[in-house]
């Protein structure tokens, strides 16, 4: 995955890369407000420059349901033909985004909506058609990192909803885990990137019966381990691939858990380093 900066990756001998936190919430963080308000008074608190993506599917299907248009969903994915999209950029990049930075600067936490057009932050072209032609989908090209360290050093911070661009005025429905991943691989060129994904679990269950059964920490071989005996499947198993290729791509480790996950004090929730 490339990214668009032209920045001298080497630091000043004996100069540590200061920390960053990319921090991804999901539609049941931001379809409930009690639950929305907590998670962004916790994500004000984060010392340090910090990066909110958020999703946001299920507000976009009640307003395509409420305008007569229907969703079409194949395995869980959206497929997004040009009603859809239309519907999308407006729920996405405008009511839950705005809502969202705004509940921010509320808790004096100055932040900057944005979407993958704005100032071309990310790049992407529409998933080719194989078995399933997903319409306007995005796969994600690459980050302008040079941009988003130029807001981070200003002290705002960014906030990104799940759309991309095309570079031929093209908006693109572009998956939220991905486009977390992908920002914090692409300023782990010049920050000490720690990705968190904000979920409805307190982390990777042993027992999906016990929400407290947490492994607090999954490395290369524990993984193997979970993966062979089965406790890591279904919709839990993408999301640990997106970790897994975050921390090989220059990612310093990845955690999984409910919003309390990022209090400074929080101890149950998982964190996956190679």
């Amino acid at each position: 995955m490339k990214t668009n900066s032209t920045e001298n990756n080497n630091l000043p001998y004996g100069e540590k890369k200061r920390g960053l936190s990319v921090v991804k919430i999901g539609g049941n963080v931001i379809e409930d407000s009690v639950a929305l308000d907590k998670f962004l008074t916790l994500f004000s608190k984060i010392e340090g420059p910090k990066i909110l993506v958020h999703g946001g599917g299920k507000l976009a299907t009640q307003l395509a349901n409420k305008l007569g248009i229907a969703s079409q969903l194949v395995n869980g994915r959206r497929i997004t033909d040009g009603e859809s999209i239309d519907i999308i950029t407006m729920v996405y990049g405008g009511l839950t985004n705005k809502t969202i930075v705004a509940k921010l600067q509320a808790k004096s936490c100055n932040s900057i909506g944005l979407s993958g057009a704005d100032g071309d932050a990310i790049q992407a072209h529409k998933r080719p058609v194989k078995e399933i032609d997903y319409g306007f989908v995005g796969d994600i090209d690459g980050i302008n990192s040079e941009l988003i360290n130029s807001l981070l050093k200003i002290g705002l911070t960014p906030v990104f909803c799940a759309l991309s661009h095309d570079g031929q005025g093209q908006i693109l429905n572009t998956n939220a885990d991905t486009i977390a991943s992908e920002i914090a691989i692409g300023m782990g060129e010049k920050y000490e990137t720690t990705l968190y994904y904000c979920f409805e679990k307190k982390g990777v269950l042993l027992n999906i019966n016990d929400e407290n059964s947490v492994v607090t920490h999954i490395n290369t071989a524990k993984y193997k381990e979970l993966l062979d005996q089965k406790i890591i499947a279904d919709g839990m198993l993408p999301k640990l691939e997106n970790c897994y290729h975050a921390l090989h791509h220059n990612v310093h480790k990845v955690c999984l858990g409910d919003l309390e996950m990022i209090h400074e004090d929080a101890q149950l929730f998982t964190t996956i380093t190679l």
